[in-house]
């Protein structure tokens, strides 16, 4: 309960600083973070980005054995489509790309890379959907 409070006062000082569309997804982040905990993941790095600044990962978690590469939709309402629609090829490769480094420091067999997707629709309730292996 505590840290649904502190999100919410996070999210209202975010959204009167940052650009609305950042802060939300910033928001949903946050939510994600907190609902892959709650399910077992251990969070290991949070918008984890390449060197070269061309790719990042939302959130990089391990569950198991498993190294899993986390990208996060946040959408206002679904009215123009499920958010992990916006997971495209190109999104796709991106992802891929920061798995492949973060795999390669960490040692982790690619066998053992997976790649999720957290769906999250804002509204009353909030909808928290977890895709397991999205994407190859």
């Amino acid at each position: 309960m505590i840290g649904t409070v502190l999100d919410w006062m996070r999210h209202a000082r975010r959204r009167r600083v940052w650009d609305r569309d950042l802060a939300s997804g910033r928001r949903g982040e946050d939510l994600a973070h907190r609902f892959l905990r709650r399910q077992g993941f251990t969070i290991v790095a949070r918008n984890y980005r390449l060197a070269s600044g061309e790719a990042e990962a939302d959130l990089i978690a391990r569950e198991g054995e498993d190294l899993v590469i986390v990208e996060v939709k946040t959408r206002q309402s679904a009215e123009y489509g499920p958010p992990e629609g916006a997971v495209n090829p190109e999104k796709q490769r991106h992802l891929i790309r920061v798995a492949r480094e973060y795999a390669r420091k960490t040692d982790t067999p690619w066998e053992h890379v997976r790649f999720d997707v957290v769906s999250i629709v804002m509204g009353e309730p909030t909808e928290i959907i977890l895709l397991r292996g999205a994407f190859r």
